[in-house]
């Protein structure tokens, strides 16, 4: 009985403590925080992940731009379309070029948003961000 508790409060804490190596750690979750900072409108802590020059499509506005204009950019949108939810309907790639198509509703509209992230040394990065009317 008490091996049976000690084997199970090990086996727990090593699920517990490697659970977010694991989200973090594997190349298909990068976009577990970017679709979490789409969801909230954190036009801030979603440029973090911007390239320092990227591609932004708003609704058929394209732009290549620096990361500090693309911040610009997306948090105009974000103010203008205020996010309620945004779920990524579909992933693939793999290193060095990924992308996600989501659905972002927001300002009472839906979107879809595509991103395409480049694996590189230093990181990951969004090379693109599209939204476009769903």
């Amino acid at each position: 009985m008490i091996m049976n508790t000690f084997l199970i409060a090990i086996i727990s804490s090593f699920f517990t403590f490697s659970a977010p190596a694991i989200q973090y750690g594997s190349e298909q979750d990068v976009f577990v925080p970017i679709a979490k900072y789409i969801q909230s409108g954190d036009a801030e802590k979603l440029s973090a992940w911007f390239a320092p020059n990227l591609e932004v499509d708003i609704l058929g506005t394209v732009n290549v731009c620096s990361k500090t204009q693309a911040k610009q950019i997306i948090k105009e949108f974000f103010v203008n379309n205020s996010p309620k939810s945004f779920v990524i309907e579909h992933r693939s790639g793999k290193a060095p070029l990924k992308y996600a198509i989501g659905t972002l509703s927001a300002g009472g509209s839906k979107f879809r948003v595509t991103l395409f992230v480049k694996t590189q040394e230093d990181g990951n990065f969004i090379q693109q961000i599209r939204i476009e009317m769903e």
